[in-house]
């Protein structure tokens, strides 16, 4: 599965990529996150996403 790390800046480019629209706005943490249950591990989100805070755990 993959995940976002702290160093996410919130830009939403690795949103479009999911084909399950697995990631969603944590608006706590001020960040997005990917939700386990939904994340088929395809790293079509890990692609899109211009600072590399998107990596398989």
């Amino acid at each position: 599965m993959y995940v976002i790390s702290e160093s996410c800046i919130a830009c939403g480019a690795c949103v479009g990529g999911c084909p399950v629209e697995a990631i969603v706005m944590d608006e706590a943490l001020g960040r997005y996150v990917i939700d386990p249950d939904k994340c088929i591990s395809c790293g079509a989100c890990a692609g899109g996403c211009p600072v590399e805070a998107i990596a398989m755990e």
